[in-house]
């Protein structure tokens, strides 16, 4: 079953300090960080009824170095896949999907 979301920020917290969840859009970011948002969900359902859910979060590291070590990280997070990576106002984006 899906995991609370507190215990994702707490993984990702690990990774590195600055962890933002959903954060209004005037809000000044401390770089490097992860940023997530809930995306979307999965639900399993046998015998017409569910038998396991995941929540879909969008989990993007943002960073001036582009050799960071953090989206390696991320990348070992369990049910997490790799989406894409662009850079934009000289910072690098490397953006995940992880179930959870």
């Amino acid at each position: 079953m899906a995991q609370p979301r507190t215990k994702l920020h707490d993984l990702l917290k690990v990774i590195t300090d600055n962890v933002y969840f959903q954060p209004p859009e005037n809000f000044k970011l401390e770089y490097p960080c992860i940023l997530y948002k809930r995306e979307d969900a999965e639900f399993r359902h046998a015998n017409n009824a569910l038998y396991d859910q995941f929540k879909k979060y969008q989990v993007t590291v943002i960073d001036r170095d582009p050799e960071s070590g953090i989206p390696d990280e991320v990348a070992k997070l369990p049910m997490c896949s790799f989406n894409r990576h662009f850079t934009a106002d000289g910072l690098n984006h490397d953006v995940y999907q992880v179930f959870f």
